[in-house]
């Protein structure tokens, strides 16, 4: 990997708590909020944002309805969100990969010139 031509990383879905979310998403075929809320660690509120700019970004869908009298709201990953997260994990493992590379070769230059010195 050439360090100045970084993967592209998707800036919709990078943010810590998105990323979260995602990943945990795409581990079951839905979830409901309270679950996604508790897993994330974060507000109703935040939730609720993250899940509203995921889905107009064609990441996640969000579905209403109902237990009983009670409302509930079910989230999941559609085909295009899964396709992003994996990309998205991907150009982080190049990323890292491309990190340790340097290193090692930065660590392995200066043991050499440490020998002729």
């Amino acid at each position: 990997m050439n360090p100045a031509v970084p993967p592209a990383l998707d800036q919709v879905i990078h943010h810590p708590t998105r990323l979260t979310m995602m990943a945990f998403l795409a581990g079951c075929a839905e979830a409901e909020f309270a679950a996604v809320r508790d897993y994330c660690q974060v507000s109703d509120a935040s939730v609720s944002r993250i899940a509203t700019a995921l889905e107009e970004a064609g990441y996640l869908k969000i579905r209403k309805g109902a237990v009983g009298r009670r409302p509930r709201t079910w989230l999941s990953v559609t085909p295009a969100g899964r396709t992003a997260l994996k990309r998205h994990l991907a150009a982080l493992q190049a990323i890292a990969d491309a990190a340790q590379e340097a290193g090692a070769g930065a660590g392995a230059k200066a043991e050499a010139s440490g020998r002729d010195g």
